[in-house]
């Protein structure tokens, strides 16, 4: 069995000590935080089995973690500690959901006894839920078995055999085309038409015409009838991607598609009932978008019916071993390579960076890699931003030191240039050598 990660939130230094002692002692990985909002931290970024928080904090109080956590990781197993004033407190925890209480003060056995027992009810709540299919093993061009991706692939579950308008958002890069095709293939609509359209792609004045389609002669150029992406996604699903490059004018259009099952192409009077499923895309913040103007509040409220969260690669870097084994896979082939892999130094690398342009990214790194490596990729085989930076002495310590500081490491390092010839260094230094020798005294 793995071991359990345990965090604990307790405003008393010492108290955390102790807890953290004896937990490390019983075998558990242990996280620790004073306060609620570094915990919350902690928790959005690592996987925690068992939380055990005080319920008397300053500022934001136990009760408080413990009621968000309930709604956000109502998996997790549950604790309160507490003074015998706040029995009342921890009673009013356990009705809430908390697994157990413990009163302080407590001994080393009664802590690994109330750990054991929450953690094992947590196992068999777990045990009970139905299991999460394992459709992002490669499935539509994704990977992953991180926990952020496994969410994915439940909500994917979820959404797949629905006609609910869904709303994927997330960095450039993070893969939300491959979500809606995954959502689209991986439903009982998979035989009907899936049509992709990147409204970030197409001309602001030809994107209403494209998406509707125009009847002849309704503006210059329009020489015949042409149905567009609607009619061509009837029965099916449409994805509009960067959906926030869309004017007032197209947002306008695609509320009353939303509100109305029906299109009108551009130039016609007649309606015509469709039956399309809408996923919508965007990196941008439509939230913002809304408060600035140029984003309707009613269409982004009709879009975000089911939202989507693609998870950047920097805040699930479990994947990045997975997805450079599938990436290197696909470029072995293309490029007629024989086996190639990747040693630890430079996986550890990978691993490391923030991946701003994330999935994409990563992948034009392996790319080239396959490209520069024989065998085996090595740091040398990676691009240089990604290597650690020159190291940069920090301009406010420097400031802060003696001038007879800054004469010593000086005096130092030509010393070392010359390796040890007190001649030559003063030579450079412009001093005699009796000076040298007064001050290296």
């Amino acid at each position: 069995m793995s071991r359990k990660n345990i965090l604990i939130v307790d405003d008393s230094l010492e108290m955390l000590e102790v807890i953290n002692r004896h937990l490390s002692t019983f075998g558990y990985y242990v996280f620790q935080s004073s306060n609620v909002p570094d915990a919350i931290d902690i928790l959005k970024n690592t996987t925690i089995d068992l939380l055990i928080s005080d319920l008397q904090m300053p500022e934001i109080d136990g009760m408080q973690l413990i009621n968000y956590c309930q709604e956000h990781y109502p998996q997790m197993a549950t604790l309160v500690i507490t003074g015998y004033p706040s029995v009342s407190g921890a009673v009013d925890a356990v009705k809430s959901g908390v697994l157990d209480y413990l009163v302080k003060p407590f001994t080393q056995e009664e802590l690994k006894k109330v750990v054991e027992n929450a953690l094992l009810k947590s196992d068999v709540v777990k045990i009970e839920n139905p299991e999460i299919p394992q459709i992002l093993r490669a499935n539509f061009g994704m990977v992953g078995i991180s926990e952020k991706m496994q969410k994915l692939a439940e909500l994917i579950h979820r959404v797949k055999d629905t006609k609910a308008t869904i709303l994927v958002q997330g960095e450039s890069g993070t893969g939300k085309e491959l979500v809606a095709r995954a959502i689209h293939y991986s439903g009982k609509f998979a035989k009907s038409p899936f049509v992709a359209v990147n409204c970030g792609g197409i001309p602001e004045n030809l994107l209403e015409s494209e998406l509707f389609g125009f009847v002849k002669g309704s503006f210059t150029g329009a020489n015949d009838t042409r149905a567009g992406f609607f009619q061509a996604a009837d029965g099916g699903s449409i994805f509009l991607d960067e959906i926030g490059n869309a004017s007032l004018n197209v947002q306008t259009r695609l509320l009353r598609s939303l509100q109305e099952k029906e299109i009108n192409m551009v130039g016609s009077t007649k309606s015509q009932k469709i039956d399309v499923r809408i996923i919508a895309a965007t990196n941008s913040n439509l939230l913002d978008m809304v408060k600035d103007g140029t984003f309707r509040e009613d269409l982004y409220y009709r879009l975000n019916v089911v939202n989507v969260e693609m998870p950047p690669l920097r805040d699930r870097p479990e994947d990045v071993p997975i997805l450079v084994r599938y990436f290197i896979r696909k470029y072995v082939d293309e490029f007629n390579k024989s086996k190639i892999s990747m040693d630890e130094k430079a996986l550890a690398i990978l691993q490391r960076h923030s991946w701003p342009g994330n999935i994409r990214e990563l992948e034009n790194v392996v790319q080239r890699a396959i490209i520069m490596c024989d065998k085996i990729i090595e740091v040398k085989d990676l691009p240089d931003y990604l290597k650690l930076s020159e190291p940069i002495i920090d301009s406010s310590i420097a400031l802060s030191k003696s001038l007879k500081e800054i004469e010593k490491e000086h005096i130092t390092k030509v010393l070392n240039s010359v390796k040890g010839n007190k001649t030559k260094a003063a030579e450079i230094l412009g001093i005699d050598r009796k000076t040298l020798r007064q001050k290296l005294e």
